[in-house]
């Protein structure tokens, strides 16, 4: 069984086109871009009417299951073709007609294939989080003055206590064990 080697690349065109290397795992990724990577899955390139257009277009990076039609190499499988719906359709009204719910669609929406990338994407040094934590900057008088960055990264703290966490209160028919004062035992 053989690995799929994924691009290390900073976007989806550079994963196509020229990537800084080929990775089955993520720390053989950190090693090739020399930082941090991410795992993501992005389309890329125009929309396709229809999946031949498609095949024809990406010859080499998608099997072609049509009769003459090349296999790409068990390491080389991250690319993937996507069906997209074009526009979504107007919603329907409930009605009963001839026993049914619902009535048939008035037409199928328009589909367009897309090729969707896998790959391992090098990690950009985020904007540093503003000091303190996002209750108080909230209500801070610069809360206006955040740009996207920084709220993104205010948004990805991790949370914490506002202040140290309280002991436990003992129940009205509770009392530590004396041989183990961390356990408590119920008293009838």
């Amino acid at each position: 069984m053989s690995a799929i080697l994924y691009p290390v690349a900073e976007n989806a065109e550079a994963a196509l086109t020229s990537p800084i290397g080929r990775a089955a795992r993520e720390r053989e990724a950190q090693s090739a871009a020399g930082a941090p990577v991410v795992f993501v899955s992005e389309e890329v390139g125009p929309a396709f009417a229809t999946r031949e257009a498609a095949l024809d277009a990406y010859k080499g990076k998608l099997d072609d299951d049509r009769p003459g039609g090349a296999q790409v190499a068990p390491e080389d499988r991250f690319c993937v073709l996507r069906e997209r719906s074009e526009a979504a359709p107007a919603p329907l009204e409930p009605v009963f007609v001839k026993g049914r719910r619902w009535p048939k669609p008035a037409r199928t929406p328009k589909v367009a294939f897309r090729l969707s990338v896998s790959y391992w994407r090098v990690a950009r040094a985020e904007a540093a989080p503003p000091i303190g934590q996002a209750r108080a900057v909230r209500r801070a008088a610069e809360a206006a003055r955040l740009d996207a960055a920084q709220l993104r990264a205010l948004a990805r703290q991790p949370l914490r206590p506002v202040r140290p966490q309280q002991p436990l209160d003992i129940g009205l028919f509770e009392q530590p064990a004396p041989e183990a004062p961390h356990i408590l035992i119920p008293d009838d």
